[in-house]
């Protein structure tokens, strides 16, 4: 059966017969391209829907574009666009925020592809587009984003440019040469903005409440679960640089956060009050003994919405930053009175030999070995059975490493789920876990065989990056272990994950986990083992390198540096206002540097063209002026039927002359051209 004339299909054949798209058809697919390229890079942040009903409304207006059909109603359009205003009203409960924000400005972006009617409504989208292409910085702003947003950028100005001719239209990589020169033009005055704008301590407009969510890291309790699917993350949690010889491996433990908690259940940090504090900073000023040689760490944390630093296991003295009031309390913990969300680098020195808090006071000990009644009655009953066949808790702490190493356990990140007695579930039933699920078990038997004990949470290991020599810790690289209190020589440390995994805290999580399936082939790539697997590695530590050198000396380019690079041009002794004029100033010079070539470059006027020029421009101002396409003899005709006779006969003359002397193939030199047509220039007057 035949399809109808006008059906899709006949459409769709008839423009894959065509030979070349026409221009306002190409043009309109360069700008789909551009909007795809900046909706691509919120596809992570936004949610699934939005993604996906932008990618159909920008295929549906791809589809109208190439088989010619008319644009959609209003009748259509402003259904859909409710609906989606709707949804989005719906999930995120309001229409203002940060990424309510993003989702509308995507969702409208894209609804206005539909309804581009006048040339107006190009603009407005283009322009949407380059607001919505900065708000891409909010999610990311590495390499890679600002490689693609630059690209974005390209294609947003070629669309622009393409839209902007009426004749003859250079071809597609004329104009993408085009807006690379504008491009760069635009690079000196960045450079200038960048370092000699006033920086100012903070955003330059409040951000809203949602603004720093979606931040990864530890948080100041801990359930079974939470750090394996932290675990799963191969994000960068912080890098170090040593001063002298990396530690072993296995004293690679940074310290965080101390849970003294536990409600059956979960495990939480003790917040202290102020006056708490203060009494701890005097009482336990001197309560660690540090042993051995410091070890000095450079640290760059990334920001993660919580206010907790660390450094290797354990610190010294709180780091000192300028703008920033970091506090070390008397269970070694490092905190910041705000809340990390932007790049932070420090300095500190650790020890990994030490004795802390060797005398305990008695809130402390009750503190340290409190467990909430009628909550796993199992585990109490075999810590109850132990404790009577040790006399003294190194036997205790060894009966129960022992029982993790001997019986039938085993390390995972996909451990069953448990109940309300937790560790009871998890002791004798699934006895499958991750180390959190073995630092909170080892913990209560410790407590319910009266030994002091806490669950300390971190990171341990790290990768070393062969480029830049720093230290990378991962969120992967989170873990959990514990520490008991033993009279004479405080809290130690106790890894229990490492009595199940040795290969944990001696290799890294990868080795204790295999892959199957395409993730099994990709880790058999990646074994360093292999040529293509020690090749990939060496790219991603270029890479990482890369973006380490980026957060140094582009992202974290903050006052404080400015202030540093202002001393060094000698201009400390200036005022904002003044930096501002000179930051100004520079970049006239730098826009008059750029423009100094294209005038130079700029058509010379010859004195005959000139004297043309100014008799075109008079007879304007008469009411008769030179059409843009009219050639002189042209324009000589048609001035003939417009000006009298008498006038008309100097400037036939003139015309003529000037149309020789231009076209024609004159005897006489250059001068006495010109002064002949002079004197017809001033009988024309």
């Amino acid at each position: 059966m035949k399809p109808p004339a006008n059906s899709w299909f006949s459409s769709w054949r008839q423009w894959r017969k065509s030979p070349a798209l026409a221009r306002d058809k190409a043009n309109t697919l360069l700008l789909l391209l551009a909007g795809l390229l900046v909706v691509l890079p919120h596809s992570s942040a936004l949610p699934w829907w939005t993604s996906a009903a932008c990618l159909v409304l920008m295929g549906w207006r791809t589809l109208l574009t190439v088989t010619g059909r008319r644009l959609p109603s209003l009748w259509i359009l402003t259904p859909i666009s409710v609906l989606l205003m709707a949804a989005a009203y719906l999930t995120y409960h309001t229409l203002l925020g940060r990424e309510a924000g993003i989702c509308m400005l995507a969702l409208l972006l894209t609804c206005k592809l539909l309804e581009m009617h006048a040339k107006r409504d190009i603009f407005v989208i283009i322009f949407l587009s380059f607001f919505l292409l900065l708000t891409s910085f909010f999610n990311s702003q590495s390499i890679a984003s600002a490689g693609w947003a630059t690209l974005a950028t390209l294609a947003l100005l070629t669309a622009l440019l393409s839209f902007q001719y009426t004749g003859l239209m250079p071809s597609l990589w004329q104009r993408i040469k085009l807006a690379m020169r504008i491009l760069g033009m635009a690079i000196p005055l960045t450079v200038i903005a960048f370092f000699l704008f006033p920086r100012i301590q903070g955003p330059l407009w409040g951000l809203p409440g949602d603004a720093n969510t979606g931040r990864s890291g530890l948080s100041n309790s801990m359930t079974p679960g939470n750090i394996s699917k932290l675990v799963q993350s191969e994000e960068i949690a912080f890098r170090v640089k040593f001063s002298g010889a990396l530690p072993p491996k296995s004293d690679l433990y940074w310290r965080g956060i101390v849970l003294n908690q536990f409600d059956g259940r979960t495990w939480s940090h003790t917040d202290e009050t102020q006056a708490q504090a203060d009494q701890d900073a005097a009482k336990d000023h001197n309560a660690a003994i540090l042993n051995g040689e410091a070890v000095s760490q450079d640290i760059i944390l990334e920001p993660s919405g919580q206010a907790w630093l660390f450094a290797l296991d354990i610190p010294a003295a709180a780091p000192s930053k300028a703008g920033l009031l970091v506090k070390l309390n008397h269970q070694r913990e490092l905190s910041s009175v705000t809340e990390i969300n932007s790049r932070l680098r420090y300095s500190v020195v650790s020890h990994t030999s030490y004795r802390l808090q060797a005398q305990l006071s008695a809130s402390d000990l009750q503190s340290s070995l409190y467990l909430p009644p009628n909550y796993n009655p199992k585990t109490r009953n075999y810590a109850a059975s132990l404790k009577q066949g040790v006399s003294n808790p190194q036997q205790a702490i060894v009966a129960v490493l022992n029982l993790f190493r001997n019986e039938n356990f085993s390390y995972t990140l996909e451990p069953p789920l448990l109940g309300t007695n937790s560790v009871d579930d998890f002791l004798f039933g699934s006895r499958a876990g991750f180390c959190e699920h073995y630092s909170s078990a080892f913990v209560v038997l410790m407590r319910a065989m009266g030994i002091p004990a806490r669950v300390v949470t971190g990171y341990q290991g790290g990768s070393l990056n062969q480029i830049d020599n720093q230290l990378e810790v991962r969120q992967s690289d989170a873990h959990a272990w514990a520490e008991v209190w033993l009279n004479g020589r405080g809290w130690v440390r106790l890894d229990p994950t490492a009595a199940v995994a040795p290969e944990r805290i001696q290799k890294n999580l990868g080795a204790t986990q295999a892959a199957s399936g395409l993730a099994g082939l990709i880790q058999l790539s990646m074994n360093q083992n292999s040529w293509l697997g020690s090749s990939l590695n060496g790219l991603r530590m270029r890479w990482n390198a890369a973006n380490n050198s980026w957060n140094l000396w582009v992202l974290n380019y903050d006052q404080g540096k400015q202030f540093d690079l202002v001393r060094a041009l000698g201009l400390e002794g200036f005022d904002w206002t003044q930096l501002s004029l000179i930051a100004f100033l520079l970049i006239g010079l730098a826009m008059a540097a750029m423009a100094l070539p294209f005038m130079l470059n700029r058509p010379q006027v010859t004195p005959i063209d000139r004297l043309y020029l100014d008799l075109c421009q008079k007879m304007a101002r008469k009411g008769f002026p030179r059409l843009p396409h009219e050639a002189p003899r042209t324009y000589s005709l048609r001035l003939q039927k417009l000006v009298p006779a008498p006038q008309y006969g100097a400037l036939q003359s003139f015309i003529l002359a000037y149309s020789a002397a231009k076209y024609g193939k004159t005897m006489g030199s250059d001068s006495a051209l010109l002064k002949q047509l002079k004197v017809l220039f001033a009988r024309c007057r």
